[in-house]
Parts: structure tokens; C-alpha cells; sequence
């Protein structure tokens, strides 16, 4: 049986790991509530709230987790500027702000060209991301923005109290090397992606320190959250194959062109996952429709060593593996595909063996000091 959460909060929040609640494909947006309570009693810093156009919106849910906490971080991770007008957005974040006493980042990510197409809407470019961060910030600032035309759009006026002067951190989901560079130019925390190699933790740092120093920042004015599936095998088997292989086949099919080059993985097994039968013929994503014999048959087109960029094994093993991501240079860790109450074993161990370095981070997820 998993253990439960501690039932007071941690003397000391673990502000260098968060989680994402309802991980993946959820029809029960309330289970939100108990997650977040419960990843609060066990000390984990920060919560990532990802959107999906079914139930999980983005504001509501954030809206959720700021009710039912007190020092968690909360971030979307993440929500697309060009599904919501730039005045909406602006507003939600600075009520969550508010809401939260300055605990809520409000993060961007680029989503899916293809979908976007098919709902009537263009595919968000860096520049379009680099330009509605800037106006969120002025509007943020209490400025009145007139007869703006930019990549993010021709707004005639935009403003919401002239009074604000709200420092709302912007962080951005990044998977392709340009994107990170943007982030190192203009945005506060960056969000890496699940099932990264070590080869592409480090890459992604060095295109983000590229993008930060060609505008003269500090690179590490940035906070850098990478993503590591954490499965331990406390979860009931058929459980961890929906969470690891499940997960993995499910971004193989969305872009795994680009997961194939930034991990530097063989093309050749790509395009063998591409041409099985169960593959190209299945409707949905493997990690919200397939069953377990259709995972057991995705786990045999799937090299392990692309499966082992996850935390598995014993708690311990997977404390671990956490603690080793920040070898690599990284300001925090998502524990990603688990809820609080499985992770409960892994955060205890990690207790254990945590890292110096990593403390006295703020509870914001988007800050650094």
C-alpha cells in the first residue's frame, strides 16, 4: 500500500521539487483539491497545472489550487497566449497572484501546430511568445498600451489599473533548441521536458545560457525545472506501463521527430514505432485509451535505455535519480506521472540524500531570489 502524506506540513518545504497534478488525461478535475492538500502536508515546493481542451482549463484550475493552499508554488505548465485574448490572460494571472500572495508563474508553452489549424487558429511562433510576454509585463506595470501591432497582434487598447505594479513571473515549456534560447532571452523560469537524456538536459542548458548571454543576462537569473517521470514500483504494474510507456509513445506520436534529435536517439527505431500496425492505426493518445496488452505490445517497440531517462525502481532508486538531475545543473525537478500520494516514499527517501546546493529556494516556481 502507498504510504500517506505526512499530516502536517514539512518544516521545511522541499521548494526545489514540484509535480504536475492531474498528470495526463483526467476526467476528474476535483481530484485536483486532495493532490494539492496533499502535496503541501509532504513539503513538495511547486505544482504544474498543464491544460487540455476537455476538462482542464487552466485559469479554473489554478483558481482551485490557490484556494485550497497556503505555500505551495503554482504554474501553468502550460497554457497557449493565443487561446484567450492578451487582456484575459493578463487578468488571470494577476488575480492569481493576488489570490496566492504572489505564489502563481503564469507559463506559455507553443502546443500543436496541428491542432491549432484544425480549431481556426495560427501556430504560435517565438516571436509571437516574446512579444505578448512583453505586454503582458507592461500591463502588469500599469501601462496603457495603444495601437500595438506585433507578432502577437494588432490590439488598439489594452490596460488594466494604472495602479499595478505586479511582478508576475512568465515561464515557458521548451522542447527544440530555439525555443530555449528564447526563454533565455526573455523569460524568468523555463520548463524542460519529461523523458530528457542527459545529453539533452545538458544541451537545453547550453541553449539557454546561448539565448540569456546574447542579451547580456545572467543565465542563471533563470530557473530551469526539468521533468522526470517518477514510477515507482510501489504503483501497481499495469499503472507504471501507462505512466512510463504509455507516456513515452504517446510524445512519440505527437513529435517524436524532434524528442528523437534533442535526446539524440536512433531515427531508425522512430520510424520502426511509426510503421507498427498498432500505431499507425491507433485513435487517441496511448496514454488516456490504450489497455494493457496494447501497452505490453508498445513496450517491445521501445529501446529500454529511452524508457530509462524516467525514475523507477524502489523508492530509494528513484530518490536517486532525483537528486541526480541537479548533477546536471538544473534548478528543480518535476515529479511527473505520480500523484502526492505515490510519491510519498520517493520524497521521504529523497529527504535523505538532498542535496546542499538546492535549498532556500522561493516557493514561487518562476524565481530564483
Amino acid at each position: 500500500m502507498t504510504p500517506e502524506p505526512a499530516g502536517v506540513p514539512s518544516a521545511e518545504p522541499l521548494t526545489e521539487l514540484g509535480f504536475y497534478t492531474l498528470a495526463g488525461h483526467s476526467g476528474r478535475p476535483r481530484d485536483l483539491v486532495d493532490e494539492v492538500r496533499d502535496a503541501e502536508r509532504l513539503g513538495l515546493g511547486a505544482t504544474f497545472i498543464s491544460e487540455r481542451f476537455s476538462t482542464k482549463d487552466a485559469a479554473t484550475l489554478s483558481g482551485a489550487a490557490g484556494a485550497v493552499s497556503e505555500t505551495i508554488g503554482i504554474a501553468t505548465a502550460a497554457t497557449n497566449h493565443n487561446t484567450r485574448h492578451p487582456i484575459v490572460t493578463a487578468t488571470m494571472a494577476t488575480t492569481m497572484h493576488r489570490l496566492t500572495g504572489g505564489r502563481f508563474a503564469l507559463g506559455l508553452g507553443r502546443g500543436f501546430d496541428g491542432l491549432f489549424r484544425a480549431l481556426g487558429l495560427a501556430p504560435i511562433t517565438g516571436a509571437q511568445l516574446e512579444d505578448v510576454a512583453g505586454l503582458l509585463r507592461r500591463l502588469w506595470r500599469g501601462e496603457v498600451v495603444t495601437g500595438h501591432d506585433g507578432p502577437a497582434g494588432r490590439y488598439p487598447y489594452l490596460h488594466q489599473d494604472r495602479d499595478f505594479d505586479e511582478d508576475i513571473p512568465i515561464l515557458l515549456t521548451a522542447l527544440g533548441t530555439r525555443t530555449l534560447e528564447l526563454a533565455g532571452r526573455c523569460m524568468d523560469a523555463v520548463v524542460l521536458h519529461t523523458f530528457y537524456s542527459d545529453v539533452a538536459v545538458t544541451g537545453a542548458l547550453a541553449a539557454l545560457a546561448r539565448g540569456a548571454e546574447s542579451v547580456g543576462r545572467e543565465p542563471r537569473s533563470v530557473r530551469v525545472w526539468s521533468v522526470l517521470a517518477t514510477v515507482s514500483d510501489e504503483i501497481p504494474e499495469d499503472r507504471r506501463l501507462l505512466k512510463t510507456v504509455g507516456r513515452l509513445a504517446s510524445y512519440l506520436q505527437g513529435y517524436g521527430d524532434l524528442m528523437v534529435r534533442v535526446n539524440d536517439w536512433d531515427p531508425a527505431v522512430l520510424a520502426r514505432f511509426r510503421a507498427d500496425s498498432l500505431v499507425s492505426g491507433f485513435r487517441g493518445a496511448f496514454d488516456a485509451r490504450a489497455t494493457t496488452a496494447e501497452l505490453e505490445h508498445l513496450a517491445t517497440l521501445i529501446p529500454p535505455d529511452w524508457l530509462s531517462t524516467s525514475a523507477t525502481g524502489t523508492a530509494q532508486q528513484c530518490a536517486e535519480a532525483v537528486a541526480r538531475q541537479f548533477d546536471l545543473g538544473v534548478t528543480g525537478v518535476i515529479l511527473h506521472g505520480a500523484t502526492p500520494r505515490e510519491l510519498a516514499s520517493v520524497v521521504e527517501a529523497y529527504r535523505g540524500i538532498r542535496p546542499h546546493g538546492v535549498r532556500g529556494l522561493p516557493a514561487n516556481p518562476g524565481r530564483v531570489a
